[in-house]
């Protein structure tokens, strides 16, 4: 699919749904049903854990209108059913106030350390920057990343994701006011 016949991200706004994701395990689950649909046992195994403690969560999910059963399969007089995404794609309200922190709150929750050896890839730098300086680089960010999505669209299409090797990375890019007070001038003279 082109990115430009992607559909348009669904935007989240309800309690529920809020609710919903909010939950470590809940994100989890969104996260791995954006590779495909699963059904519950696909789910708890790769999670480790009960197929009822996931069935109650993907509930959750479908009632907040976030999960949709996909698909249905006649296996040896049982039927499996596949749970998807509603949409890959999540978005927040323009000015919602919540959508920061539930952003940042996620990604702290996916964070691991690099394995021993490997090197960090995370950074915190504090630049002084004017409101017209702030949106220039934001733009740029936005830019940035969506070339970066493009990039792992072909790698996924490349079978990347098939590599043993290949594990999943997340990535956080936030331009942000930061509580960092600005030091008066020098008395030293």
């Amino acid at each position: 699919m082109a990115e430009d016949d992607r559909p348009a991200p669904l935007v989240i706004q309800s309690p529920a749904q809020f609710k919903a994701l909010g939950h470590p395990l809940r994100h989890r689950v969104v996260n791995m049903l954006r590779q495909r649909p699963a059904t519950l046992r696909q789910l708890a195994e790769a999670l480790g854990l009960a197929k009822g403690t996931i069935g109650y969560h993907v509930r959750v999910l479908r009632e907040a209108g976030l999960v949709e059963l996909a698909e249905s399969r006649q296996v040896r007089g049982g039927t499996e059913q596949y749970f998807g995404l509603i949409n890959k794609s999540f978005a927040f309200r323009e000015g919602e106030t919540l959508a920061a922190a539930f952003l940042y709150n996620s990604a702290l929750a996916e964070m691991r350390p690099a394995p021993s050896g490997q090197p960090e890839h995370t950074e915190l730098r504090h630049l002084w920057l004017t409101p017209e300086q702030a949106a220039s680089i934001a733009d740029q960010l936005r830019e940035h990343v969506a070339e970066l999505q493009k990039f792992g669209v072909r790698a996924a299409q490349l079978g990347a994701g098939e590599s043993p090797t290949a594990q999943a990375y997340g990535m956080l890019v936030s331009l942000f006011p930061a509580d960092v007070p600005r030091l008066g001038p020098d008395d030293v003279g």
